[in-house]
């Protein structure tokens, strides 16, 4: 019957009508609700997580979980963890294969920061191998005639700080590895000698970098393009020889086989012809650092963050500025919640100023993590205005001291557990690599203070300084044992990221799925402004703007690899969707 027809007719007919369709839908009810029945909720393991409660499911797993921005390499760790290796023998294998899977973020020649949780001593350790300026450096490196930094001058070899990756691997499995070294590498030699298949997002990302890359054309241009100069499509092998060769020698000599060497002649060698500084005796003499996270709470739940040369403490900061809040009466994603989230990391913002780059400066971590500073902090806020830098006052954390980036968190079934975030800076890094070595090389350089005056108090350019970094990578502890890993890329949205994810988990207690993907907001400095991912309703900006704040809609926030722990030993997984190619792989999942 034609909707018009209907229409037509009297209204008792097209009640009856109605009442006749739906008497042959209810006939049907009894056996749909047996089908569709909610599957029950695991409530005390953070919101519903498998049942019909939530838009969003992790993935779930058994023996181990390993959640990466790329799925090649995902695979990569769940097969290390099936053939018997731990989460560490995992990260090694995941954090190698990116450099091949994911160049943009994944990496050799950048740096990181890396939590691991061992089960067997019931200790946290933090390792720190961020990229470390070479002892050459001068304070116009990277500075143009208007002496101002010169971006070209970044995106080159001057940009390259030494690279950290290699050492702080190597350090993190001589701790706690537990399958041979030369194994964890085999998966990747064997993945860029074959080929690996180009993905849609792999290949576009890199066709996007085709005029960045061919200003090194015996580099990174004959790398990542073809002979011809065109770049893989979807769907295409690309082989890595180079990397082969240089992966050969960090498996047979460990961190020495990158440090010292044929591989590091080759990355010295490159690196200076391109007017950087990086000497043999920098590579030789670069060391990842093993220390004690900077321990903190948030409404009972302890929680690792990284220490200095991380700025985590300022994530931290935020969460005990939150808790002074009843975030979880606010609710989730309405202008209360977002208004509270935005003062805050804008208190962060002015706070960082004190964090800065080892050895040189000593950042007042234990001060900015503190309760008490955050107490102090949080009187500044207020429900009905939001703070610019006029009324925004300076407090210094000192006297509180007590005595493309890419992220993967790694669980094994022996409940040791890894988070981890690398990077090479921007995405692809400096656009460069040293002819014959296959992997591309970081512009961390660009993070320093170049500023005459120095703006920031500890992070000015020094020689053998590692600069500071919002890199955040955090594992989150319940009833002693760990619960969540997780951590995101993001640069300068990490902090908001890191802290909407906690607070998703926490107050809201949404299943580690539904928590990454909530919409996310970014406060964009003291005076900048506050934006906001594309799904956020336009409805609540009107609120924002009565609180003062200038809104703008925004890109992606972030791209959180997460894992959550249950109190069985069920892994659930959850890969942001904001980043294409990203899998949360479990060794068994049914």
């Amino acid at each position: 019957m034609r909707p018009s027809t209907l229409a037509a007719r009297p209204s008792r007919l097209r009640t009856a009508f109605v009442g006749a369709l739906l008497i042959s839908h209810l006939a049907l009810w009894p056996a749909q609700a047996q089908e569709e029945a909610p599957a029950p909720a695991i409530a005390a393991t953070g919101g519903d997580l498998i049942g019909y409660s939530s838009i969003h499911h992790p993935t779930i797993g058994r023996d181990g979980m390993v959640v990466a921005q790329n799925k090649i390499a995902a695979r990569i760790g769940a097969d290390i963890l099936a053939k018997g290796g731990n989460a560490v023998d995992a990260a090694v294998a995941v954090g190698i294969a990116e450099a091949l899977t994911l160049p943009r973020a994944g990496n050799l020649g950048g740096g990181g920061y890396m939590l691991v949780y061992d089960a067997a001593s019931k200790k946290t350790v933090a390792i720190e191998y961020y990229g470390q300026a070479p002892l050459g450096v001068t304070p116009d490196l990277l500075l143009g005639a208007d002496g101002k930094v010169d971006a070209a001058k970044v995106q080159s070899f001057k940009g390259v700080t030494v690279p950290g990756t290699v050492a702080g691997l190597y350090e993190a499995h001589k701790r706690f590895g537990k399958l041979p070294w030369a194994q964890l590498i085999q998966p990747t030699i064997d993945l860029a000698t074959t080929g690996v298949v180009m993905s849609d997002d792999e290949a576009s990302a890199l066709a996007q970098r085709k005029s960045a890359m061919s200003k090194d054309p015996s580099g990174a241009y004959k790398v990542f393009f073809k002979p011809d100069g065109s770049a893989y499509a979807p769907g295409e092998v690309f082989k890595n020889p180079d990397l082969v060769w240089t992966l050969k020698q960090i498996q047979a000599g460990g961190a020495d086989g990158f440090y010292k060497g044929p591989v590091a002649e080759k990355l010295v060698a490159g690196v200076q012809a391109g007017g950087g500084v990086i000497t043999m005796k920098d590579l030789a003499s670069y060391k990842a650092n093993v220390l004690e996270p900077i321990w903190s709470t948030y409404r009972g739940y302890q929680i690792a963050y990284m220490p200095p040369t991380s700025a985590a403490s300022s994530v931290a900061e935020v969460m005990n500025i939150l808790e002074q809040f009843p975030m979880d009466k606010f609710g989730q994603g309405n202008v209360a919640t977002m208004h509270v989230m935005a003062e805050a990391l804008k208190i962060a913002t002015m706070d960082r100023r004190y964090s800065g780059g080892g050895p040189q400066w000593k950042t007042p971590a234990k001060g900015i993590a503190s309760k008490d500073f955050a107490k102090e902090r949080a009187k500044l806020i207020s429900m009905d205005r939001s703070l610019d830098s006029k009324t925004l006052t300076a407090l210094d954390p000192h006297s509180f001291e007590g005595p493309d980036t890419t992220h993967f968190a790694i669980a094994d079934k022996d409940g040791n557990v890894v988070s981890n975030t690398y990077t090479l800076t921007a995405s692809f890094g400096a656009h460069v690599v040293a002819p014959g070595t296959g992997f591309l090389l970081n512009n961390s350089m660009g993070n320093f203070d170049w500023s005459a005056r120095g703006a920031s108090l500890g992070n000015k350019i020094e020689p053998g300084k590692r600069a500071q970094s919002t890199i955040s990578p955090i594992i989150v502890f319940k009833d002693g044992k760990p619960w969540v890993a997780t951590g995101t890329p993001g640069g300068g949205t990490i902090i908001a990221t890191m802290a909407q994810m906690l607070s998703n988990i926490i107050d809201y207690r949404l299943n580690i799925a539904e928590a990454a993907q909530r919409p996310r907001i970014y406060q964009s400095g003291i005076d900048g402004p506050l934006q906001l991912e594309e799904s956020i309703p336009q409805d609540l900006v009107a609120g924002l703007e009565a609180k003062g704040h200038r809104v703008e809609r925004s890109q992606i926030i972030g791209s959180t690899q997460s894992i959550m722990i249950g109190p069985d030993g069920v892994f659930y997984g959850a890969a942001d969707t904001r980043r294409p190619d990203a899998a949360a792989v479990g060794v068994r999942q049914f």
